[in-house]
């Protein structure tokens, strides 16, 4: 096998347990390395930072010189996340407005309670059982129901999402050479779907507001900072599926790296106040979000290659995080990791809109497993991940909890 097929490798379901090794022969091929299909490939840390800082390097699926023809409703109307400046700036600072400083600084605070609350429910219902799937018991439903609860989502409408998420998160997917026509379609229309949902949701609040996002949305005072219905339905879809999906990933992903290693788990038991720390070291070692792809505007220059204007380009985050040229000994898990500047919520102008909020729910989900975790074993491992290799992470993690004699 050539590097040239490493995408290609890295997509194949076959190594989604651990893409890791292939990571490493990317980064020592690296630190670009051309694809069969024309496409680029950046696995080293200090280049995928630097691109993600450089404004001649779209996240618009538009900026292609030949855009085919069947482009996508979302790619014919990206959200902000797909977006560049100033346009992204506009879109990511309205929605920002009800979720976080300058406008509501203590808007992630405030729901400190209400999380604690929902965590400590699930738990409870947990108590008396021996087997638990960490994803379907524990990781989807904590934060889809903080998510819809910001929002402003009816708890009974919660069970709509689930399927309109995997059908637009698969549709996001990265890899070369594959027929998505179908794939795309369904993503679209999982999409529309929806964005119509929520816009209808927030009409019903219009002109009687109410403490939660949609409904602030969609009774913004100041006429310039308003959104149209387009934009409502990108923003909202995007912040739900955002808002949950990858949070899913790093608290199962989390659980799994702590049961592989007994150590740190008891390191964490004993010690709770290194879950800021661990959480971080997570986010570097096993990041739900593995890559981005990007498209250069111009002919751009990366350690001697000339990546051409137009092409696709994909960072590989979870690469750059086990880089040894940036992170002593990479591939250990370290929860008292110093200087832990990781790209697990990306970096630049699309740092992670949520990661606030990911980092307060992981946080408070981990402190409540872990005194759990100490009597649970894995039933399989490695289990069984999800198809996407972009949002990487396992559809299901069974575990075995002993009850105390």
């Amino acid at each position: 096998m050539t590097a040239d097929t490493l995408l290609e490798r890295i997509s194949d379901y076959a190594n989604r347990s651990n893409p890791y090794p292939l990571y490493a022969e990317l980064r020592e091929a690296g630190p670009v390395v051309r694809q069969a299909d024309g496409s680029y490939l950046i696995g080293t840390y200090h280049e995928i930072n630097a691109l993600l800082h450089d404004p001649r390097i779209s996240a618009d699926p538009r900026s292609r010189p030949a855009p085919a023809p069947g482009l996508s409703e979302e790619e014919r109307q990206p959200p902000f996340l797909r977006l560049d400046d100033p346009a992204h700036h506009r879109l990511r600072t309205l929605a920002m407005r009800p979720f976080g400083p300058p406008h509501s600084p203590g808007r992630i605070d405030a729901m400190r309670g209400q999380i604690t609350e929902l965590t400590e429910e699930l738990i409870e219902a947990l108590r008396d059982r021996t087997q638990i799937d960490i994803v379907d018991d524990f990781a989807y439903p904590l934060p889809v129901t903080v998510i819809c609860r910001l929002l402003g989502v009816p708890r009974k409408d919660e069970p709509l999402f689930r399927q309109w998420s995997d059908a637009i998160v698969a549709s996001a997917d990265v890899g070369p050479g594959q027929d998505t026509i179908e794939r795309d379609r369904a993503g679209e229309q999982a999409r529309a779907e929806m964005g119509r949902y929520l816009v209808n949701l927030a009409e019903q609040r219009r002109g009687h507001p109410s403490d939660d996002m949609l409904s602030a949305f969609i009774n913004e005072p100041d006429p310039a900072m308003r959104l149209t219905r387009e934009e409502l339905a990108e923003t909202a879809v995007l912040l739900l599926i955002a808002g949950h999906e990858t949070t899913v990933n790093l608290i199962t992903n989390g659980v799994l790296t702590l049961l592989r290693h007994p150590d740190q788990l008891d390191r964490l038991r004993r010690d709770l106040g290194l879950l800021p720390s661990a959480v971080e070291e997570l986010l570097r070692y096993e990041p739900p979000v593995q890559m981005r792809e990007r498209i250069p505007l111009a002919d751009v220059d990366v350690a001697g290659t000339t990546i051409p204007q137009g092409t696709s380009l994909v960072l590989v985050l979870a690469s750059g995080n086990r880089d040894p040229q940036r992170f002593h000994e990479p591939d250990r898990f370290d929860p008292t990791r110093p200087g832990n500047e990781h790209l697990g919520f990306g970096s630049g102008i699309h740092l992670c809109y949520g990661a606030p909020l990911a980092r307060v729910e992981a946080q408070i989900a981990l402190r409540a497993l872990i005194p759990r975790l100490g009597t649970a074993t894995l039933i399989q491992d490695p289990p069984p991940y999800r198809q996407n290799a972009m949002l990487r992470g396992p559809r299901h993690l069974p575990v075995e909890v002993r009850r105390p004699a």
